[in-house]
């Protein structure tokens, strides 16, 4: 079983070998490049180089050759085709040291991926800027290479990291306040008055029976309710100062870890508003996929807009698209109307997919005369949402656009968590325990279950961890091998010998890198991933039988059951905090912002920075260990 964390001063064994000069002090991590050359016959020969940490403009050079089962997917990638004139740069995001998507990043194991941009320079192209990427596995070309020069020349490629945002020089005593004022500058609020002047007016939002807001000391001691923030108070979003780099799921910046300060707006109501309540046409839209909680926070965003004073409210139907398809109407909503929907699952106003034609639906805005939009979504509806937002400050419209985070997988940047996820989590506990029942009774008894995690493997680890009946867990962070002698298939033969039985769980993103590829996509834009459980259960069939052990396979698969369930109480109270929050957001007049739960505290975030990447597990945090050490398993390598 692998150690729970790491000895002092050096990285957990699941990562690559670390090899710097004695003088080194501290240590700075070093991570890999990998590179191919496809041949004519389409063979590919994987060449990777270690590359230390370095200052900006180091150049790193490719090098020697290095087995192709020791390129994880946390590794970034240069795919260099010398049978084609385009060279491409592919980058896939694995590192999930996660600062942030921090402004000055190497090629390193630091690297957070959408911050950066990268320039590339060859022996036969001048040096040329790639643009930003806006997901997290992108792909760029070298447009001005010469397939002649460059043929034989793929090892000359040198590549140098430069800051997306800001170049910092950590030599220069002043680089944190730099740094501070970029991450202010960054966070900061978008707010209608940038567009609009208005004046702000005094809340209509009191808690207290005469409705007459109170300021700090405004009234007597005995009477006194400080319920406003003040637009002047930040929460911190991270209380752990690292050491060093090599701790356990160390988040740094500098090369030796110095304590910076990452603080953002908290949320609340505050005691000047912008929108006069009696005039205000508010909308509600449910976008993607279902998730537990949905009907809980469409609930609370009505409670609180007839709190402030709002009349008009009104929820669109089946998504975006329901502001431009011909038969959805709006529907008008109220504490009466929404009063129990809560009490169960699904979404009260339907959801779907895509339908982001920013321009229609701006015109529809413009139209339906709506002053604040509510969109609750995740990653994709938030990148549209932010679009709506921008849309409308370029027709300089007094309109607020809020998001409240929506997504099952937890795979949104910055918070803690989002709603449905400790739903997910409870629900998969019926599967895992069903299928721990299946295998403990059979005769060489397998349970297989896939739980939900495109990209993010959060559900399958907490699960995993809450159960206490897994014995492998796969999450797409983390690369493996299904044959071989340290394949897991090899394990499973393992399990059956000594205890007879296993449980093990998938998500869903994991090994796709063993399946083939598509290019087809859904109608969010997502990659439509091949089923890896499937996959799994048919590999695991094949390979119990050809070594002739009676192998009892039992597959669960519970994606749609846990998604339509009704929220939990934790998920249901977190709605509730969410949905008051994007209403007090919007008339406080923010707008392009998201609700949502950082650091244990409740605070607003510009939706610009949430959608850059998504969160993924960090293979060197402690939670991951705890999963390993939980589960037992080895490296699957």
């Amino acid at each position: 079983m692998l150690p729970s964390s790491p000895p002092p001063g050096t990285l957990h064994p699941r990562h690559p070998p670390l090899h710097w000069p004695a003088s080194a002090s501290p240590p700075r991590p070093r991570g890999q490049i990998a590179y191919s050359n496809r041949s004519a016959n389409g063979a590919a020969q994987v060449r990777t180089r270690s590359l230390e940490e370095r200052r900006p403009g180091a150049e790193i050079a490719l090098g020697s050759p290095l087995s192709p089962s020791q390129v994880g997917r946390r590794y970034l990638e240069l795919d260099l085709d010398p049978f084609q004139s385009i060279v491409s740069l592919h980058y896939t995001v694995r590192f999930n040291w996660n600062y942030y998507q921090q402004v000055h990043y190497n090629l390193l194991m630091t690297l957070s991926g959408m911050a950066v941009a990268f320039k590339a320079s060859t022996s036969c192209a001048k040096q040329q800027e790639l643009p930003r990427p806006t997901r997290d596995q992108c792909q760029f070309g070298f447009t001005h290479l010469s397939r002649q020069n460059c043929t034989k020349r793929f090892g000359a490629l040198h590549v140098k990291a430069v800051s997306g945002k800001l170049d910092l020089d950590f030599s220069d005593p002043s680089w944190k306040q730099k740094y501070q004022e970029d991450w202010n500058r960054r966070f900061s609020l978008p707010h209608i008055t940038d567009i609009y002047d208005l004046e702000p007016r005094t809340t209509t939002f009191s808690l207290k029976k005469n409705r007459i807001p109170l300021g700090d000391g405004d009234a007597s001691s005995t009477h006194m309710w400080n319920g406003y923030v003040n637009k002047d108070d930040r929460a911190l979003l991270k209380v752990i100062k690292y050491a060093s780099p090599t701790s356990a799921g160390a988040e740094c910046i500098d090369p030796d870890c110095n304590w910076v300060e990452h603080w953002v707006h908290r949320a609340g109501p505050r005691k000047e508003i912008y929108y006069e309540p009696e005039e205000v046409k508010a909308a509600i839209v449910t976008c993607g996929g279902l998730c537990p909680g949905l009907n809980d926070v469409i609930r609370q965003i009505v409670f609180t807009l007839e709190t402030y004073g709002v009349k008009n409210i009104v929820g669109i139907p089946f998504g975006y698209r329901g502001f431009f398809e011909k038969g959805l109407k709006e529907m008008p909503l109220s504490r009466d109307v929404v009063e129990n929907i809560n009490l169960s699952g699904g979404s009260f106003l339907g959801v779907s997919r895509g339908g982001a034609k920013t321009s229609e639906i701006v015109d529809s805005i413009q139209a339906r005369r709506i002053d604040i939009l509510f969109v609750i979504g995740g990653n994709g509806s938030h990148a549209g949402a932010n679009a709506i937002h921008e849309e409308c400050r370029k027709r300089k419209l007094k309109v607020s656009v809020v998001a409240v985070p929506k997504t099952i997988d937890n795979d949104i940047l910055f918070m803690d968590k989002t709603f449905g996820f400790d739903t997910a989590v409870e629900e998969a506990q019926r599967a895992i325990n069903s299928a721990y029942i299946e295998a403990r009774s059979a005769y060489h008894g397998i349970g297989l279950v896939k739980l939900m995690g495109r990209s993010s493997g959060f559900i399958a680890m907490h699960a995993s961890l809450s159960s206490g009946q897994i014995d492998v867990c796969l999450i797409p962070e983390v690369s493996f091998t299904l044959d071989g002698e340290h394949g897991v298939l090899r394990h499973l033969e393992h399990l059956l010998n000594t205890k007879g039985f296993c449980v093990v769980c998938v998500a869903e993103g994991a090994g796709q890198d063993l399946l083939q590829k598509s290019n087809a996509t859904d109608a969010s834009g997502n990659v439509i991933l091949s089923d890896f459980g499937v996959h799994m259960q048919q590999k695991i069939k094949k390979h119990f039988k050809d070594i002739g052990v009676p192998a009892d396979l039992k597959y669960i698969d519970p994606t749609y059951m846990v998604r339509a369930c009704r929220a939990n109480a934790s998920d249901a109270i977190l709605c509730t905090v969410l949905g008051q929050n994007a209403v007090h957001g919007a008339f406080a007049g923010f707008s392009g912002i998201t609700s949502g739960v950082c650091n244990t505290h409740y605070v607003f975030l510009p939706i610009t920075e949430v959608i850059t990447t998504p969160k993924h597990v960090n293979p060197n945090s402690r939670m991951w260990h705890r999963c390993l050490t939980s589960t037992g398993q080895p490296d699957f390598h």
